[in-house]
């Protein structure tokens, strides 16, 4: 009875967070309905596109089961672009960053990022580019590709 009390609590915590972190403005409402279909919300905001990549992400979703209306999608593409536009694309410093940021900053898989941080928490803090491109199943050109994203 106590776990289920505490996960109530958690769960009630997040969704405060939650609303915090997204910018109030139109299609906010639809934009949490639609992403938490699938995945937390700061997964689906964590990316900086244009309205190309965001639209590209969105079909994606939806290929794989997100359920929307044509005004809710609508909605969502312009809260998107509105509020997490590719320009301001940051700069993640990877001696510090979660598993999400890596997946979006660095557009690593899952397992990827998951790899940087267990070598991280074997190996210590990494101190060049070289160093990152020592974790196993990591795409050197890939990293190459985003080193202006890279801070160590």
């Amino acid at each position: 009875m106590l776990r289920l009390a505490f996960v109530a609590v958690v769960f009630v915590l997040g969704s405060a967070a939650l609303a915090q972190q997204l910018p109030e403005g139109p299609g906010r409402a639809e934009t949490e309905k639609l992403c938490k279909q699938c995945h937390e919300v700061a997964r689906s905001i964590s990316p900086r596109l244009d309205r190309d990549g965001w639209g590209q992400t969105m079909t994606k979703m939806t290929a794989f089961g997100m359920k929307s209306t044509s005004e809710e999608y609508a909605l969502v593409l312009d809260y998107l672009v509105k509020n997490y536009p590719a320009e301001d694309v940051p700069r993640i410093n990877v001696n510090q960053a979660t598993a999400i940021q890596l997946e979006s900053v660095l557009g690593l898989r899952r397992s990827q990022a998951k790899e940087v941080l267990a070598y991280r928490e074997k190996n210590g803090d990494f101190k060049t580019i070289d160093d990152l491109k020592k974790v196993p199943g990591l795409d050197a050109a890939k990293l190459d590709a985003k080193k202006d994203r890279i801070l160590f």
